[in-house]
């Protein structure tokens, strides 16, 4: 017998789990479909984010952060470390563990807002009578019926073509993530986010990384003086950054894997590596959804196609996340299912997409809102910048780490913020003054005359607003 709801949600990753629990708060019976099981094979909500993604790559970063600082840095503040060593067995066990304490505390949140949970894979059966039906595939079979459905089921790594993934020699962000020893050599194929963050876990911690990158530009989304520093940052530090790179034959060898290419002068070149990541970006994943069952919209690249506030081309049907147009970003996805559980509810969902952070957790950091000099320039907006460095700020001297920049980008005419940009020590918690003074229009004389803690980051975020008047006190 099938089982009836107001909503049905498949995937329980940031989006989907969010959108589940905002519905169930406004009052509609809610039911939430995720696949993603544990080693055990219990279930593990989360999706990409929590289990393989953003979650266990932050483990792994500050793991191999206090590595690097022990190692280096440690000896500047009087501190002698003899025997160093690394425990990559434990290393891993810890990220396990913070991935399960996520996957359980969505399973907690879901029984507090009495979300109705189904472990296995969701897809469509049929549309009848103003209503779909929804197969649950997993232990056993489940039939849920449901006047509204939001699609949230992410997205899968990109592979090269002919060159799968094993998850042993040649790996996608998953086997990134669980590498048992370090590779004396370690290949990394694309220079995104993924890419410069696994690298740099696996450089901290002794490999030998090389990245080879297609695209001539380095992180050509990023501003172009902070992609720049950024740059000169990393090669400092140690990462191999090859760009404009033609990738040619890939040799899986099962111990090892050979890589093939052209550099940017068109010299050929032959790299062996120990492990390969490839990082070259996500595809939808609506494989299995069985899209054609109810005439859902798929474009040519598999994305659901969706309008300005997620409705799909079916009434009453919503996708959300990596599955639909937009950055694939966990909290792009999050504010998505929040406005799709409004909308459902009547009320009035908001994203706003010129206010979405993006961040880089290497280090120093990479954090940025809005628009950068590059896309002013091509728009023809005139526009004042203003930058200030972290050498000049005491609470980063204090924290041994004075790399980078905060930048404002700022209209001549009404002052009017259209983009910050910071490359330094928690850019990643900076970033949010600049998400929050944007949404509400705020002036860079606004953040210029609020008065920020000392000693503290935060006021090389005062200082870069009054650089774009040109007066900075600091610098």
């Amino acid at each position: 017998m099938s089982k009836q709801f107001d909503v049905v949600v498949i995937g329980g990753g940031p989006g989907g789990y969010i959108a589940a629990i905002r519905a169930a708060q406004l009052g509609f019976s809610t039911a939430c479909i995720d696949a993603w099981s544990n080693e055990k094979g219990a279930p593990a909500p989360g999706g990409t984010c929590t289990n393989v993604g953003c979650i266990p790559s932050k483990a792994l970063l500050q793991s191999s952060e206090h590595f690097e600082h022990a190692n280096h840095a440690f000896s500047d503040h009087g501190i002698t470390v003899e025997g160093l060593s690394i425990d990559v067995k434990k290393m891993l066990g810890r990220k396990n563990t913070i991935v399960k304490q996520n996957n359980d505390g969505i399973l907690y949140l879901f029984k507090k807002n009495k979300v109705t949970f189904f472990h296995g894979f969701g897809s469509f059966i049929k549309a009848e009578s103003g209503s779909y039906e929804i197969k649950v595939s997993g232990k056993s079979e489940e039939t849920l019926v449901a006047k509204h459905v939001i699609v949230a089921t992410g997205s899968n790594a990109r592979a090269l073509p002919g060159t799968p993934f094993d998850e042993k020699v040649i790996l996608s962000n998953e086997g990134a993530l669980n590498i048992a020893e370090t590779p004396k050599k370690l290949g990394v194929i694309g220079a995104g986010v993924i890419g410069l963050e696994m690298g740099s876990v696996w450089r901290r911690l002794g490999a030998e990384v090389k990245v080879l990158e297609a695209m001539p530009a380095f992180l050509a989304a990023v501003d172009e003086q902070i992609a720049k520093e950024a740059m000169k940052l990393f090669t400092k530090q140690g990462l191999s950054i090859n760009l404009g790179v033609k990738i040619g034959e890939i040799v899986n060898n099962g111990t090892s894997v050979v890589v093939n290419y052209v550099d940017a002068k068109g010299t050929e070149h032959k790299a062996e590596f120990d492990k390969l990541i490839i990082s070259i970006g996500r595809t939808p994943n609506t494989t299995g959804l069985s899209a054609e069952a109810v005439g859902l919209a798929l474009d040519e690249r598999g994305f659901v196609v969706v309008d300005d506030d997620c409705k799909t081309n079916l009434p009453n049907v919503w996708a959300v996340g990596d599955v639909v147009r937009g950055p694939m970003l966990a909290h792009k996805a999050e504010e998505e299912g929040v406005a799709v559980a409004e909308r459902i509810a009547g009320q009035h969902g908001h994203v706003n997409f010129g206010t979405i952070p993006w961040v880089i957790y290497t280090s120093p950091e990479i954090a940025w809102v809005g628009r950068t000099e590059q896309q002013l320039k091509a728009d023809g907006i005139d526009y004042k910048a203003g930058t200030f460095p972290f050498m000049a700020n005491g609470r980063a001297r204090a924290l041994g780490d004075t790399s980078g920049m905060v930048k404002f980008l700022a209209d001549a005419k009404t002052d009017e913020i259209l983009g910050v940009h910071i490359i330094g020590p928690m850019a990643s918690e900076l970033i949010s003054e600049a998400v929050v003074a944007m949404e509400f229009r705020a002036s860079a004389e606004d953040i210029a005359r609020i008065c920020h803690a000392h000693p503290s980051l935060s006021e090389a975020t005062k200082e870069a607003a009054l650089a774009v008047d040109k007066r900075s006190l600091n610098f």
